[in-house]
C-alpha cells in the first residue's frame, strides 16, 4: 500500500474522532455515572428489586443505548416511571417474570422504532411535555426522600435533631454549588463539582471528626459490590397465560419509556437548536432493554 493511500485511509478513520471533545465527554460521563448511583438505588426500592440489580441494568442500558443513540447528549438509564409500572409485576410474580417483561418490552420498542412511529411524538402539546417532565421530577423526589430515613431495630425512621440538620445542610450546599458554580466556570459540570466537593467534606468529617454521614451504601442496606452480568434465561413457562401476564406490563412500560425518551429528546433539541433521530433513539432503547432482559449477575438471583 502506498504512503499516500495509507494517509488517506488514516485520515478517513480519524476524522470523526477529531470533532470529539474528549475532556467534555469524560466530564459528562463522570457526572452521569455519579448521579445515577443514588437514583438507580432509589428506583430499585420503588420497583421492589435489589439495588445491585438496578445498578447493573442502569450500566447495561447506558452502554447499549449510547452505542445506538439517536443524538449526542441523550442518556438512557433507570427511570422512575417504568419502576412504578413494574413494581406490581415484581410483587406478584417475581424477578423471572420481570426479565421476561423487559425482553418483550424491548421487542415492542424495536418494532415501534423500525416502523418509524416515533414521528407521532411531535403532536404532543408543549404543556403536556412540561407536565410530564415535572411529574417525573416529583417521582424522583419522592423516591429519594427515603434517604432521610435510617434503619433502626423497629424499621426505618426519620432522621432527628442534629442528624437531620446536617443532612439538610449538605443537601442545600450541594444545590447552591450546582446553581452558582456555572457563573465561575462553565466548562466543568457543576453537578460533578458538587458531588466531589461534598463527598470529600463528608469523608473528612468521618475520618477526622468521627461523624458518619449516611452514604448511598447505607441507604441500600447492602454491600454494593458485584461482578459483571452474565447471560440469563428467565425461568418461566412459555405459554399463553404467561404472555397475557407480562404483555400489559411490557406494553405500558414500553410506551412510557418511549414517551419519556421522546419528550426528553425534544427538550434537548430545543436547548441545543439541533434535531435528533427519534426512531433511532427508540431502537436504541429497545436494544438496551433486550440486553437487560438477558443479562444479570447470578448473585442477584440467589
Amino acid at each position: 500500500m502506498s504512503l499516500k493511500k495509507s494517509n488517506i485511509l488514516s485520515n478517513k478513520f480519524l476524522k470523526p474522532f477529531s470533532k470529539i471533545n474528549f475532556t467534555s465527554e469524560i466530564l459528562a460521563g463522570l457526572t452521569v455515572a455519579f448521579a445515577l448511583v443514588p437514583e438507580s438505588i432509589a428506583f430499585a426500592f420503588v420497583a421492589g428489586v435489589s439495588p445491585m440489580l438496578s445498578l447493573q441494568t442502569a450500566v447495561v442500558m447506558g452502554l447499549v443505548a449510547a452505542l445506538f443513540t439517536g443524538r449526542p447528549g441523550m442518556i438512557s438509564s433507570s427511570t422512575a416511571s417504568i419502576s412504578v409500572v413494574m413494581a406490581a409485576l415484581v410483587a406478584s410474580h417475581g424477578l423471572d417474570h420481570l426479565f421476561a417483561a423487559v425482553i418483550l418490552m424491548g421487542v415492542i420498542q424495536l418494532v415501534i422504532g423500525i416502523l418509524k412511529l416515533g414521528k407521532y411524538a411531535r403532536i404532543i402539546p408543549y404543556p403536556v411535555m412540561l407536565g410530564f417532565l415535572n411529574g417525573l421530577a416529583m417521582l424522583i423526589f419522592f423516591s429519594q426522600i427515603e434517604l432521610f430515613k435510617v434503619n433502626t431495630a423497629t424499621g426505618k425512621e426519620w432522621l432527628q435533631g442534629f442528624d437531620l440538620v446536617i443532612m439538610l445542610f449538605f443537601v442545600i450546599v450541594t444545590m447552591v454549588i450546582i446553581h452558582f458554580f456555572p457563573k465561575l466556570n462553565k466548562k466543568i459540570p457543576s453537578s460533578l463539582v458538587a458531588i466531589v466537593v461534598v463527598t470529600v467534606v463528608a469523608v473528612c468529617l468521618s475520618e477526622f471528626a468521627g461523624y458518619h454521614l449516611q452514604t448511598v451504601e447505607d441507604f441500600a442496606g447492602m454491600s454494593l459490590k458485584g461482578g459483571l452480568p452474565q447471560f440469563y434465561l428467565p425461568q418461566i413457562s412459555l405459554n399463553w397465560e404467561t404472555l397475557q401476564t407480562i404483555f400489559s406490563y411490557a406494553f405500558i412500560a414500553g410506551l412510557v419509556g418511549l414517551t419519556e425518551a421522546s419528550l426528553t429528546l425534544r427538550v434537548i433539541d430545543e436547548m441545543t437548536d439541533t434535531k435528533g433521530d427519534t426512531d433511532k433513539e427508540i431502537v436504541a432503547q429497545g436494544l438496551g432493554n433486550l440486553a437487560n432482559g438477558f443479562l444479570v449477575e447470578w448473585a442477584v438471583m440467589r
